[in-house]
């Protein structure tokens, strides 16, 4: 199944023709499709150390380009485990987007049940979001920009969403915390390096520990609420309050960061509705932790 409209069309015949064409040298390769697939990145193993990536519609191709140029600078200052690109794949007439091959990470989607301990996953997380914002910033004009817009420039939008969404949510409840949010200060200060993706399926579990952050295809330097997204997307309320105060973020930059996570959860529901539940029912799950968080039930 598709997952968005005008979807390129991807299949293993593909990627074996791709790499025989441009990697020749890999091309005795198996290749098998991975499952569950991303929703940016169709993504495919290439024997047992390497993976494929494919972006699934022209605007996401960008983003490979993106971190096959920045992330060897940036894996260096990084604790947990980042995607190591191998080589960059050029358009072709029956694929006419960029694509690339990665080493293969081994691990586990983030789930609960493989974490042996919330509060020590919520500290590394923390720990990866400060060593990513610490990171030395490139020179002007090499600077890819990052992250969601200004909640204010965001606000027709996540209400069309809410009205689509229909019986999905409690709009009313929503829309409440939406305005909260939208009645704090606007972002002015300097941009950070941010990952701006931290979703449980782009976290990677081995061992009973979080051991790899991947998906980088939106990293760039922009707002650091962008990366509180694990707050509610990932941790309980214990977990919660652990990642905030290793991070130092007081009420202005949490209160943004609740207004990023509810505009892009809302958006989550409808559009994955059929054809990703599990994205559907993240969003939602973000939605009752931001309302959570905002009662004081943590």
């Amino acid at each position: 199944m598709k997952l968005h409209d005008g979807e390129a069309e991807i299949d293993a015949g593909l990627v074996r023709r791709l790499i025989a064409a441009q990697f020749p040298q890999l091309s005795s390769l198996p290749v098998s499709e991975v499952r569950p697939t991303g929703t940016v990145n169709a993504m495919y193993r290439l024997g047992a150390e390497l993976c494929v990536r494919l972006p699934r519609l022209e605007r996401w191709a960008r983003g490979l380009r993106t971190e096959c140029t920045w992330l060897p600078r940036l894996a260096p200052g990084l604790s947990l485990q980042i995607p190591e690109p191998v080589g960059l794949g050029e358009p072709v007439p029956e694929y006419p987007f960029s694509w690339a091959v990665f080493r293969w990470i081994h691990g586990r989607t983030y789930t609960p049940d493989r974490i042996d301990n919330e509060l020590q996953a919520a500290a590394d997380l923390a720990r990866f979001v400060a060593e990513l914002r610490r990171q030395e910033l490139p020179a002007a004009g090499d600077i890819p920009r990052s992250g969601r817009p200004p909640l204010a420039d965001a606000d027709a939008e996540t209400r069309d969403w809410v009205a689509r969404a229909g019986d999905a949510v409690d709009g009313q409840a929503f829309l409440s915390a939406w305005e909260e949010a939208l009645r704090g200060p606007a972002w002015n200060g300097a941009g950070v390096w941010i990952h701006a993706d931290l979703l449980p399926p782009n976290l990677l579990v081995r061992n009973g520990r979080l051991r790899a952050v991947i998906d980088f295809g939106s990293v760039g330097v922009g707002d650091p609420a962008n990366d509180l997204n694990p707050a509610w997307s990932v941790l309980g309320p214990g977990g919660r309050a652990v990642f905030r105060e290793m991070l130092g973020a007081d009420d202005d930059l949490w209160q943004r960061g609740r207004g990023i996570v509810l505009s892009q959860a809302i958006a989550l529901i409808p559009y994955y509705a059929t054809t990703n539940p599990g994205l559907a029912a993240l969003g939602r799950r973000m939605i009752r932790e931001v309302l959570a968080d905002m009662a004081g039930h943590g």
